[in-house]
């Protein structure tokens, strides 16, 4: 089993430090188009193998996709991070660019490859990256519903004074701070309703809380998180190159689910070896079909401006 990481910086180099101890997979290449930069992290990992007891073999490549070849997964983080005041919206005109190139060089190499894509405005990205390269849909996941699914989680935790272990939540629709949609009528406590437990006022403020995650995080720390983005992309890779068939919020090609159609938007799917097997239909009510159609509306005006590059 083959790996690729495009994108060497914190998201990139996270991702292929989880994946690398969690011994997802025997080759692990990780590409940059800064010189040094791949090949300086990759080394630096390597050398935790000895105490960490991975035997995963981390290569890094500055812009030479020849090393790619024959990668099962790829996960492309390339691009430019948010910064503080930045919307995801405006990072589409360079992120589009870089994308667009990743994917058609990694299938030159890998051709039969399943793409994960974390790039920034997510949505957008996914969406370009299955129009550019003509995969199976089935083949093009965004990552972005899977990380505020997490975050949906912890913002639980905080308010019940539990393990975010014990709760299962997710979030759906765009991945922005405006389309996303927390679900926390379907979210559980062990099986128990988290409503059950939670004032009227408190699930307002973790579903808003919630959804300016990423924003609060950049913020803070002055450019886009990458623990988080890196963890739930190789959750993704786990689930793929272990056939997991594990339930996922991710980005996805909607062709009549959800009342929506050509386009990239996060549902809940089911991830597996050959990507994202089938889409979970969540029955939602009149007023999370009707955001639903809100945050697919703020994506397709995002989508537009690929028209004008």
């Amino acid at each position: 089993m083959k790996v690729t990481v495009v994108g060497a910086g914190a998201v990139g180099a996270t991702t292929a430090d989880n994946i690398a101890r969690a011994a997802l997979c025997e080759d692990l290449v990780l590409l940059d188009i800064k010189e040094g930069i791949a090949e300086g992290k990759a080394q630096d990992m390597m050398q935790t193998a000895a105490l960490l007891g991975f035997n995963t073999r981390i290569t890094g490549s500055t812009n030479d996709y020849s090393k790619t070849a024959g990668s099962d997964v790829v996960v492309i983080t390339s691009g430019l991070p948010r910064k503080p005041g930045m919307t995801r919206e405006e990072l589409i005109g360079t992120n589009a660019g870089i994308v667009k190139g990743v994917a058609e060089n990694i299938l030159k190499y890998s051709p039969d490859a399943i793409i994960i894509v974390v790039s920034n405005p997510m949505d957008t990205m996914t969406y370009l990256a299955l129009q550019s390269t003509g995969l199976p849909k089935n083949r093009i996941i965004g990552m972005g519903g899977a990380l505020d699914s997490a975050r949906f989680k912890y913002q639980l935790s905080q308010h019940l004074q539990c393990s975010p272990a014990d709760l299962n939540g997710i979030v759906v629709g765009g991945h922005g701070d405006t389309t996303m949609i927390p679900l926390i009528r379907y979210a559980t406590w062990n099986s128990a309703p988290v409503i059950s437990f939670l004032s009227e006022e408190q699930q307002k403020q973790i579903v808003a809380d919630t959804m300016v995650g990423g924003a609060t995080l950049t913020k803070l720390i002055g450019t886009s998180a990458w623990y988080a983005p890196g963890a739930a992309a190789a959750a993704l890779v786990e689930a793929i190159v272990r056939d997991q068939k594990k339930l996922f919020s991710c980005c996805v090609y909607l062709d009549g689910e959800y009342g929506q159609s050509d386009i990239c938007l996060g549902v809940p799917v089911v991830i597996g070896k050959t990507g994202w097997e089938k889409i979970i239909d969540y029955k939602l009510n009149e007023a999370e079909q009707a955001e639903f159609a809100k945050s697919a509306a703020a994506v397709r005006a995002m989508n537009e401006v690929l028209k004008t590059i």
